[in-house]
């Protein structure tokens, strides 16, 4: 009997009593964290290119994402990053003219593979956007269950477990006290910031493997910013977190790895820690430093 690949067998949402306790947001650089020893290369990416028509956005980067870790991308102001993140969930590919070579496995499966369905692989490898994005026709309720469609092929779970899904999703993103007595009211009635963190719910519904984001704070304020932040870090040992961002502060508070990018190009990935204080490559530590970006 063939073994089922990983498009075929859901990923469990942690439950929120497995989450750890947030640590303190800080404001510099973070002291070395004792943590569990690093899982395995869970999204491995191996000479990637990708393009937009004739301009090479993306230039043979080569990088692997494990589990239980969060693992930051920094760089200027397009350099790649969210062009590489877009390539992970199959995103970059929507846009006309876009293309990509190199590989990207997912538990050992070429995502890219002509047998791999895009919209499976978006359910395993959830993605958030700079700006929230919730479905301004929907209900809170309804905007967190919205994918339940694609996972039961097109056909809506039970109600009841429905309801479960929906409360599960938006305790693992630290929203459900907010939201508890308002699920059927517009999810545009809510602050931006309680928004960007419907949008982790919605993508945590489906039980992924992988949580992309991509400046998921961009636009928020400090409160929210730093609930995201800690929501991030709650996740990291749970759900495999890759995020992009201009602030590397951000970067510094939240992640286990970072990884720094420059005209297209991967210059250098390191534990968080060593990027920032001890960078192996001149171009980081001019970047890290503020003498350019």
């Amino acid at each position: 009997m063939t073994a089922p690949t990983p498009f075929q067998t859901p990923m469990p949402l942690p439950a929120p009593s497995q989450l750890p306790t947030s640590r303190p947001i800080a404001t510099t650089v973070r002291a070395p964290q004792p943590m569990e020893e690093p899982g395995k290369v869970l999204l491995d990416i191996s000479g990637l290119n990708a393009y937009f028509g004739a301009l090479h956005a993306v230039r043979n980067v080569t990088l692997g994402f494990r589990e239980r870790e969060v693992t930051a991308i920094i760089g200027p102001s397009g350099c790649g990053k969210s062009t590489l993140l877009r390539c992970l969930n199959r995103m970059h590919e929507t846009v006309p003219l876009a293309r990509v070579t190199g590989r990207i496995e997912f538990h050992g499966q070429d995502l890219y593979a002509p047998e791999v369905n895009p919209i499976e692989v978006r359910r395993h490898i959830g993605m958030v956007f700079q700006r929230p994005t919730p479905f301004p026709t929907l209900s809170i309720r309804d905007n967190v269950s919205a994918g339940l469609r694609t996972v039961s092929r097109g056909r809506r779970p039970p109600k009841a477990e429905v309801e479960r899904i929906v409360e599960q999703a938006l305790r693992a993103a630290a929203l459900w006290d907010e939201v508890k007595d308002r699920l059927d009211t517009s999810a545009v009635g809510i602050s931006g910031g309680q928004q960007q963190r419907l949008c982790i719910a919605r993508a945590l519904a489906t039980s992924p493997s992988v949580l992309l984001l991509d400046e998921p704070t961009a636009s928020l304020d400090p409160l929210s910013t730093q609930k995201i932040e800690e929501l991030v870090y709650a996740l990291r040992t749970k759900v495999t977190v890759i995020i992009v961002t201009h602030n590397m502060q951000q970067a510094a508070r939240v992640s286990d790895r970072t990884a720094f990018m420059l005209d297209g190009e991967l210059v250098e990935v390191a534990p968080t820690d060593k990027l920032f204080t001890t960078p192996s490559d001149p171009r980081t530590e001019a970047y890290v430093t503020g003498r350019f970006g």
